[in-house]
């Protein structure tokens, strides 16, 4: 094993929860006065904890999202995770493949605690992961791009940052394991393989992550 620990990120990686979230996030913001189109919630918003969200809408217009925006953007978005979310092809089977063979693995992800166990039970990966491998933005002060989470998973895991492989396909995911000292595996199926400069590699098919960590 190349690595003491595998930490994967959440939204893209392990749920195929993109394009739904994006979609979603798009219409609210549209709604509420922010036009925005998918692809700018894609380039924009993409991998970012809630808190970038209002703080990039208030930097750019001066208004602040109403207080209840998270709330009703998690509703609209669980409602949709029920209906449509699937795990991204391949993903389940590298976990099993990283269980049955000892490998320590976990995930860190901007999204709640809340969002990862309703996608992880929408999608059956919930066997996989229990609340010791579960590590959201919330239990940091800041989210991606700092290295907060990704740090606070491997002190938590008990495993030292330069033993570490992250692996992400969001900028901000890619910069915040940079920032922690990590190796990073950049998912390219969604992002375009320039957004993920600073990739220690890169790969565009789940299949072939588990021969980069094994």
């Amino acid at each position: 094993m190349r690595y003491d620990l595998v930490i994967f990120d959440n939204d893209g990686v392990l749920v195929d929860s993109e394009p739904i979230s994006n979609r979603l996030l798009a219409e609210y913001l549209t709604e509420l006065g922010h036009p925005t189109s998918y692809e700018d919630s894609i380039r924009d918003y993409m991998g970012s904890a809630m808190h970038r969200i209002h703080d990039l809408i208030e930097e750019r217009t001066g208004q602040r999202l109403p207080a209840d925006f998270d709330d009703v953007f998690h509703v609209r978005v669980f409602a949709a995770f029920e209906r449509e979310l699937k795990a991204v092809d391949g993903a389940a089977d590298v976990v099993a493949r990283l269980a049955e063979g000892g490998v320590p693995y976990c995930v860190a992800s901007s999204g709640s605690h809340e969002r990862i166990r309703v996608g992880h039970r929408t999608t059956g990966l919930d066997r996989w992961f229990d609340d010791g491998r579960i590590f959201s933005s919330q239990d940091v002060g800041r989210g991606k791009p700092a290295p907060d989470l990704f740090l606070y998973a491997a002190e938590r895991m008990g495993v030292a940052p330069a033993r570490c492989v992250v692996v992400e396909d969001s900028p901000l995911g890619v910069q915040a394991a940079v920032a922690a000292g990590m190796d990073v595996l950049g998912f390219t199926a969604m992002t375009p393989v320039g957004r993920l400069e600073g990739a220690t590699r890169l790969f565009s098919d789940m299949g072939e992550l588990a021969d980069l960590l094994i």
